[in-house]
């Protein structure tokens, strides 16, 4: 039994589940789900397989949540063992999806197994919410399954995602948010002309250039006690035909504000279009795109469970924060559910020779299974 959370990893990473492809992940998870009394259900959006399970009820409900999709391995020559062959060395779990998170959600599964057997008359309800969609676009994964448990009147309490969380030891950190994400596509047009005759022409990259370098001397706001100042950044830029004595006449720039609860997209746009007047751009040229709204749970009985279980299974005091992008707990917070992430170290995610320690899979097990006995028992 104290195998069995890495064997199930193991298992999982050795499915080729590139998003947003599931590999079986979730027909597998569905049916030692169903064993331990789950009720499931296999919900395909689009391309994407999503999974709801749900054992109990009635009662508050504790949500396990999760991705079987992983990113491509890239070269494969970068790899010191095969990235889907889920090979443990020298202590290592090491494959694709070793941390992201395929060995947080065999953690999930066992858990919940080990709970149904010790607690079969429970209160409350617990469940998993799975999709293979974290890793792409997002749109037929966890935020299609959010509006089907809505159309059905079901309401997550708590919820528990096994992104990678860890800095430094397991359960060291604890993600009780995220900062939101917009996204600006700006296309401005000028007149194309020659350089030597800059009164026949309109140069569209010389506005726009002022337009960026305004934004990014903006003091947007100060943060809070959980989330850093909203931040703007530049990531694209295009301008001019290659020749150097042509105006442009038309150039384009995307960027991004990673931002806290004090700012919204509605508050981020204003200032933008009131500043693309001052520059002589229309507001209209710019596309916008929102990501995900911020987040955070700020205190609760989720908090106070798993700060108590980390406390007691792994020795240590855990630290809450909102560093780092965005998750899919931005479509479960908005229903009033209380979300934290907790998942094994993230210092090698997205990287070839992805790992994690393999001990820390059993390790994440009994605190996941901890947190629910403390919630649900």
């Amino acid at each position: 039994m104290a195998d069995a959370p890495l064997e199930l990893a193991r298992t999982l990473i050795r499915r080729e589940s590139v998003t947003p492809a599931d590999g079986g992940c979730q027909k597998l998870i569905g049916e030692r789900l169903a064993a331990a009394g789950f009720a499931i259900e296999h919900l395909r959006f689009g391309e994407v397989d999503n999974l709801w399970a749900v054992a109990g009820d009635s009662g508050p409900l504790l949500c396990f949540a999760g991705h079987t999709d992983v990113v491509p391995p890239g070269p494969l020559e970068d790899w010191s063992q095969a990235p889907f062959d889920a090979a443990v060395e020298h202590g290592w779990l090491i494959g694709r999806g070793a941390a992201d998170m395929k060995s947080s959600v065999a953690a999930m599964v066992c858990a919940a197994e080990r709970f149904r057997s010790r607690y079969p008359a429970h209160s409350g309800r617990l469940a998993f919410l799975l999709t293979s969609d974290e890793e792409g676009p997002a749109v037929d994964g966890t935020r299609a399954v959010m509006e089907w448990l809505g159309e059905r009147d079901i309401a997550i309490d708590y919820c528990l995602v096994g992104e990678p969380s860890s800095s430094e030891a397991l359960g060291d950190t604890v993600k009780n948010g995220r900062r939101g994400s917009l996204n600006g596509h700006a296309r401005v047009r000028g007149r194309q002309g020659h350089v030597a005759y800059p009164q026949k022409a309109d140069n569209a990259l010389h506005r726009l250039l002022a337009l960026l370098a305004d934004l990014a001397s903006h003091h947007w706001d100060d943060g809070d006690e959980f989330f850093p100042p909203t931040s703007f950044q530049v990531s694209n830029l295009d301008a001019g035909t290659g020749a150097e004595n042509v105006i442009p006449g038309v150039a384009e720039a995307r960027f991004n504000w990673r931002f806290n609860p004090r700012q919204n997209q509605d508050s981020i746009r204003a200032h933008v279009e009131q500043r693309c007047v001052a520059h002589g751009i229309d507001p209209e040229s710019i596309q916008w795109r929102l990501s995900g709204a911020p987040f955070i749970t700020r205190e609760g009985a989720l908090i106070e469970a798993t700060r108590a279980a980390i406390r007691s299974q792994a020795g240590i005091e855990t630290q809450l924060s909102t560093a780092g992008g965005t998750s899919d707990g931005r479509f479960i917070a908005p229903t009033g559910a209380q979300v934290l992430e907790l998942g094994p170290l993230n210092d090698t995610i997205h990287q070839a020779n992805e790992r994690i320690a393999a001990e820390d899979v059993a390790r994440l097990s009994r605190i996941y299974e901890d947190i629910v006995a403390r919630i649900l028992s």
